[in-house]
């Protein structure tokens, strides 16, 4: 049996904004920053953790995650970061993206930090070697690296990561809730093998990090 698909209706701009109100001034202030400061700098390099989102020409939007070691995004100067690029699934999404259109998000997380740091920008793929060299790890250099012109920058407020109790210990309780990786996989992807075999596989993967 099918159902019709439902559309929720669509809320305007003027409507959103007539119900929102709008900003104060210091808090349009806090976003209209456009270089690493030193406050930026010390967040970055404590980060593990980054979200990057990409679109392509269309405007077709794609999310991905991105971590290492702290520190692993380095910047080299007030207005330009370099992000490693570690072997992976191999899709290299980000990359086709930006290929066709440059405009980058990230949002950086510092874990048990409620607030996050949020950049924009530009972004494209470089394999220049001293950029590479200064992300090596147990000896090895990143293949690529993703050059990103910062445009805007800004320390978004806490509400969201509280409301979500991400920090708090006793959230992992909810990870009981969900599959392995290999069932998952095996199931989405209509695989007659064993989920425990799969998630071996998936393991070793993941054990192969550089």
């Amino acid at each position: 049996m099918t159902h019709a698909r439902t559309r929720p209706r669509r809320v305007s701009m003027d409507e959103l904004r007539a119900r929102l109100g709008h900003p104060d001034d210091m808090l349009k202030a806090l976003k209209s920053g456009d270089r690493v400061d030193e406050h930026v700098h010390r967040f970055i390099a404590h980060s593990p953790y980054l979200s990057m989102a990409t679109s392509d020409a269309a405007g077709r939007a794609d999310c991905s995650p991105r971590g290492d070691q702290p520190g692993f995004v380095k910047v080299l100067d007030e207005r330009t970061l370099a992000i490693p690029d570690r072997p992976g699934n191999k899709m290299a999404d980000s990359f086709h993206n930006l290929a066709e259109n440059d405009g980058i998000g990230l949002l950086f997380l510092v874990p048990g930090v409620a607030e996050v740091l949020r950049v924009n920008g530009s972004a494209y793929a470089t394999d220049e070697p001293d950029v590479l060299a200064r992300m090596r790890v147990d000896g090895r250099d990143a293949q690529f690296a993703l050059i990103v012109e910062v445009e805007q920058v800004f320390f978004h407020c806490g509400r969201a990561l509280l409301r979500s109790r991400l920090w708090d210990p006793d959230s992992q309780a909810l990870a009981q809730e969900i599959p392995s990786p290999g069932e998952i996989a095996a199931s989405q992807a209509g695989l007659d093998i064993d989920p425990a075999v799969l998630e071996r596989e998936l393991q070793a993967g993941y054990r192969r990090l550089y």
